[in-house]
């Protein structure tokens, strides 16, 4: 029996349709679904062979079918498998809803009184699929008019602007989540037990050359005291261990030795460092620096005890 799609092009369209849904649904990460869950190759393997037995099984049905038929019956499906794409039930019931096509004793009907050096005139409709598109741009356009200028919906440039403001608050929280991409803006102060021992270990191996291994400063400035050449709290210590002191003189950058989670460590261990009074300390350098998040009343006892510090 004539089939207008080939059973091997069914079989294929079939399988690939099940293969690319699975790849789609699957969460298999970098590798395909059929190569990182063996399950999956086994039942495309079982679905494919279905498949194929299917169609066989469906091909010998319809020859047993087509010898019992009588002669009489058998003329007319030869007849009926015979017929043209274009003669088909289906071709012709969408022929007619999208074009409408007319016949030639429709023309005599729609022929216009207008002639133009013998040229004629039809007046026929317009086709189904443009008037069709015509009613649903009216519909689109009354909808966008109501959602948009009577509710006032997001336009597209409010839409982006939520969506770039949301995306930067979605990598703020991956960053959070990501240490090696941690920045200044993102990095938080650690105070907890197994953080602190192992910045005291980064220190240890890269920084008691110029500031001592108890931070008391030698060729490097003391960093048990209030006060900061480039600015105290994590943020700042931060900062200078990425981009290194100033132009010249001062610390070299960390950032193409140490990882970012390796410096916040660090940072965090030297600022734990704070009051520990080591012996022989270095002079003071730069200036006070005072936390700008920290309560009034805290920035101001900083104050006055770091003035009377100076002064003494």
């Amino acid at each position: 029996m004539k089939k207008l799609i080939p059973p091997y092009l069914r079989v294929l369209v079939i399988f690939f349709a099940v293969f690319a849904a699975m790849e789609y649904f699957i969460d298999s990460g970098d590798q395909p679904a059929f190569i990182k869950f063996p399950m999956v190759s086994l039942f495309l393997l079982v679905f494919l062979f279905l498949l194929i037995a299917i169609e066989i099984t469906v091909n010998a049905v319809d020859t047993i079918t087509y010898h019992l038929l009588t002669e009489e019956q058998k003329a007319k499906l030869e007849e009926v498998n015979n017929l043209g794409f274009k003669d088909s039930a289906i071709y012709k019931s969408a022929a007619n809803f999208l074009i409408k096509p007319k016949t030639n004793d429709d023309e005599g009907q729609l022929l216009l009184d207008h002639d133009y050096d013998g040229i004629k005139e039809l007046d026929n409709s317009l086709p189904p699929w443009w008037v069709y598109l015509f009613y649903a741009c009216i519909i689109f356009a009354a909808v966008y008019l109501v959602r948009f200028e009577i509710m006032g919906a997001d336009n597209q440039e409010m839409e982006l602007k939520k969506e770039m403001a949301q995306a930067q608050i979605d990598i703020a929280e991956y960053k959070k989540t990501a240490p090696d991409l941690m920045d200044e803006n993102s990095v938080t102060l650690l105070t907890d037990a197994a953080a602190l021992v192992a910045g005291k270990a980064i220190y240890t191996a890269n920084c008691v050359a110029c500031h001592r291994p108890d931070a008391g400063g030698q060729i490097g400035p003391n960093l048990t005291d209030d006060q900061w050449i480039l600015g105290g709290g994590i943020k700042n210590v931060f900062h200078t261990l990425v981009n290194g002191g100033r132009d010249g003189k001062g610390m070299i950058s960390w950032k193409g030795t140490l990882k970012p989670k390796q410096m916040q460590e660090v940072a965090s261990y030297v600022l734990s460092l704070k009051g520990s009074n080591p012996k022989d300390p270095k002079a003071p350098e730069g200036e006070i620096w005072i936390d700008p998040s920290a309560p009034k009343t805290d920035a101001a006892t900083a104050v006055v005890t770091d003035t009377t510090k100076v002064k003494k």
